[in-house]
């Protein structure tokens, strides 16, 4: 990441004065409001769209049309919503988990979505930078939106990487291409396992398939609700067991990145080495503080539901926030190679991560 949470206090001079944040502060709180509002819609939620999701459209339509006009004053508050309350969302984020959730799915469970989860990276990586030829931050974008958590992971994912902006919006609408097509195609499937059984019967193991290897949670809860109740908690549990491995992949991805940077740098001599330090992502360590504060069970059910919206809050700011800074003309310039990417990595989700789900279940007995 670029810098911690606290960072601005430590170093007053160094960031814009907080007068100067308000203009952009404001245009940003008004498009996560607006997306909020908008994703109560009954039709949007059906069909798995969050708040997150519409509040990058509604910024890309005023970032690509009005925005350039009063870009100037409004430019530090927008980039302040799009790196320091992005760490702050995600840090809120672990109040949606607890410790406990591991217990519901078994380490079956676990070890299914870490298999998923892993399996999916690596071939994002290898797919992406060997046969479509991507750049490496576009390959782990996508790939992680694919493996963990649809557009909180790639949102996650860009301070540790410092991507640019239009890639981050590409590797987002993957998500929401084909966690879309997920929330159709999941129930067709469901229905056709009854009847041909490649996987173990029942709405619980479904769910755990459903959960451990469809995108976005919104989009988990819209494909799983259409199989039943039992299959929907499930499914939802296995999802919240894999968005608490974003925490573990930022830190060991930032390690790796280091170590990349300082073999590519060696031949600069010590300079070098001074500007490839470990960027600790520390907001993930946050993360999972408060995934563990949760799990003691301290607050009131009401202060948690309140930290959520809160929540929900920071994180539409920042995807407006994204849109706005995201220019049409580069997302064209990326070209069809981050969807093909996107397409594969669903089909091995799908076929990959049945056969997971298959084999770990029969293993476990």
């Amino acid at each position: 990441m670029n810098t911690p949470l606290h960072a601005a206090s430590h170093h007053p001079t160094r960031g814009p004065h907080w007068a100067q944040l308000l203009p952009g502060l404001g245009l940003c709180l008004a498009i996560a409001i607006a997306a909020i509002e908008l994703g109560r819609l009954h039709w949007l939620g059906e069909h798995g769209f969050s708040a997150l999701t519409v509040a990058i459209v509604l910024g890309m339509l005023l970032g690509n049309s009005v925005y350039g006009s009063f870009a100037a004053t409004s430019g530090a508050g927008v980039s302040f919503s799009k790196q320091r309350l992005l760490r702050a969302g995600v840090v809120l984020y672990g109040l949606r988990l607890t410790l406990q959730d591991i217990a519901h799915v078994g380490w079956a469970g676990v070890l299914i979505d870490a298999l998923v989860l892993s399996s999916t990276l690596a071939l994002a990586w290898l797919a992406g930078t060997k046969l479509f030829k991507l750049d490496h931050h576009t390959a782990l974008l996508v790939g992680a939106g694919s493996a963990i958590c649809g557009a909180a992971a790639v949102m996650a994912t860009e301070p540790v990487l410092k991507a640019r902006a239009e890639k981050v919006t590409v590797a987002v609408s993957t998500v929401v291409v084909f966690g879309t097509l997920a929330i159709f195609l999941y129930p067709a499937l469901y229905t056709l396992n009854q009847h041909w059984g490649w996987l173990p019967a029942g709405a619980q193991a479904f769910g755990l398939y459903t959960g451990s290897t469809v995108h976005e949670v919104a989009q988990v809860v819209a494909a799983a609700h259409a199989m039943g109740e039992q299959a929907a908690d499930t499914a939802v549990i296995a999802k919240m067991v894999r968005v608490m491995m974003l925490a573990p992949f930022l830190i060991l991805l930032s390690a790796v990145m280091a170590r990349s940077q300082r073999h590519s740098g060696s031949a600069h001599g010590e300079a070098a080495h001074a500007h490839t330090r470990l960027s600790i992502p520390w907001f993930a360590f946050l993360f999972i503080g408060v995934v563990v504060f949760n799990s003691l069970q301290w607050l009131p059910a009401s202060t948690v539901a309140a930290a959520n919206d809160l929540d929900t809050l920071l994180l539409a700011m920042a995807m407006g926030a994204l849109g706005l800074t995201t220019h049409i003309g580069a997302i064209r310039q990326a070209g069809v190679k981050p969807l093909l990417l996107a397409a594969l990595l669903f089909g091995w989700l799908i076929v990959g991560g049945g056969a997971i789900n298959a084999g770990i279940t029969a293993l476990w007995g």
